[in-house]
């Protein structure tokens, strides 16, 4: 049984700021990558309780036949903040114990776990990580970002954005910062930067 210390650790970042990116650029190095937001999908569309509290909550147009109605839920839950919180405790419990399980299967072969996750200080689960890793980037750059790529509306973006902790109280409480408003060449540099950050931890 190796000695040497695993650890995992938590990619976050408000909507439009690259964590995404960052995340590939890690996984594309050989690390492990958990993605939380898939895993809520998954659970969101294929648990039947889930399926059930949801419709409960907010009504049976969540769903299209057996798939969520995305664009139903973005529009009336998820820039919603009461929504929102009501959403996060039906679906968070059955994320973290998923996060939990696929961790101890790759901590198998691999000493790092990344973990991309879009609301660990809002949901105050940043305990489950040995080290936050947080993206930030000029709200004016996300809201570009946001309506170019991920085809949000800028009261689309704005709604979200306003539902997550300012940029400025997170960085006081990540154990890493890089900001993303250059090249991806140069978001890929920070990760492999990170990378070699935490080598002398493991070791």
């Amino acid at each position: 049984m190796s000695s040497k210390q695993k650890i995992r650790v938590a990619i976050t970042g408000n909507i439009g700021s690259g964590k995404s990116t960052f995340t590939k650029f890690l996984f594309e190095a050989g690390y492990p990558v958990i993605l939380a937001d898939d895993i809520s999908k998954e659970i969101l569309a294929g648990v039947p309780e889930v399926r059930e509290e949801v419709i409960k909550e907010f009504g049976a147009q969540s769903y299209q036949g057996n798939k969520i109605n995305k664009k139903y839920l973005v529009e009336h839950i998820f820039s919603d903040s009461k929504k929102l919180i009501t959403i996060n405790s039906i679906l968070h419990p059955r994320v973290r114990k998923r996060i939990d399980y696929l961790s101890k299967e790759y901590f198998k072969t691999s000493e790092i776990v990344f973990v991309e996750t879009a609301l660990i200080f809002e949901s105050k689960i940043e305990k489950m990580y040995d080290y936050v890793v947080l993206i930030t980037a000029e709200k004016n750059i996300r809201m570009k970002r946001s309506t170019m790529t991920k085809k949000f509306s800028e009261e689309d973006f704005l709604k979200r954005d306003n539902n997550q902790m300012s940029e400025e109280s997170k960085k006081k409480k990540a154990d890493f910062v890089f900001t993303n408003e250059g090249s991806k060449d140069e978001l890929k540099r920070k990760a492999l930067l990170l990378i070699n950050l935490l080598m002398p931890i493991l070791h």
